[in-house]
């Protein structure tokens, strides 16, 4: 097809991006949500994007890439959620975290602060933290993913769920208004959910784009998190669960 001006616009946005939301595509435009849902309709027709609920993605994007390219996508973002999380973990408190690309940068965050006690499945997050600054670290065992390097499954589910911390943090694959925070894999939300339950603080960690996507398995409601940590505000249909089942927004300002 003939792309307009708007149609390449659209495309260099969803291609920094990976997924965007409607509102949010049509907020960077200046233009009205109707005119952003019908230029979408042709590109969608053709293939050279793929629409999901309140939101458009590239078709290679949509769903979970492998570990070390997700950690490039959305990066800046991402290590600002980290850095404002962190921030509120005080030395020789509790951390548990799951496996993600956030936590990841939140594990190096952390490298600042003494004397934590640090339980995850994630080897990345076990070998950034330990050994360092009087940390002890325990991770879960089994078998290791190989794109992650987690492990997953029942014994790691067993493992985990023998402690209690301050502090439980899981990273979410996408969030939706009906379904709550959702994954792409089975094990992986079964293990964030169970970590949620571990922790006294519980926090879901997610950059803007997860925003208005729809996963696979949900991991729980928005009424089983006391923070929602992220990059920017959610579209208000999100922002105003996350209000009714009385959590808190938290947003990072960019450094």
């Amino acid at each position: 097809m003939n792309y307009s001006k708007r149609h390449g616009e659209i495309l260099k946005l969803i291609q920094d991006e990976g997924t965007i939301t409607i509102a949010r595509l049509a907020d960077r435009l200046g233009v009205s949500l109707e005119t952003v849902r019908r230029d979408v309709k042709p590109l969608a027709k053709d293939g050279s994007v793929l629409k999901m609920h309140g939101a458009i993605g590239l078709p290679s994007v949509v769903g979970e890439a492998p570990f070390e390219r997700r950690m490039r996508e959305q990066s800046d973002a991402k290590r600002a959620i980290a850095r404002m999380v962190a921030a509120t973990i005080n030395d020789g408190e509790s951390v548990m975290l799951d496996t993600g690309t956030t936590t990841s940068f939140l594990a190096r965050e952390l490298l600042s602060h003494r004397r934590l006690t640090v339980v995850t499945n994630s080897s990345d997050i076990a070998r950034t933290l330990a050994t360092i600054n009087g940390n002890k670290v325990y991770m879960a065992g089994g078998e290791l993913r190989s794109d992650s390097g987690a492990a997953f499954g029942v014994s790691a589910i067993e493992f985990v769920s023998r402690f209690s911390v301050n502090h439980a943090v899981i990273t979410a694959g996408a969030i939706d208004v009906e379904h709550g925070v959702m994954d792409y894999v089975l094990e992986e939300a079964e293990f964030a959910r169970v970590v949620l339950t571990r922790g006294t603080r519980k926090i879901v960690v997610t950059d803007h784009t997860k925003f208005g996507r729809q996963g696979l398995v949900q991991v729980c409601g928005f009424d089983a998190f006391g923070d929602l940590a992220t990059d920017l505000q959610p579209p208000g249909e999100i922002a105003a669960a996350v209000e009714k089942a009385g959590a808190r927004l938290l947003v990072a300002s960019p450094r």
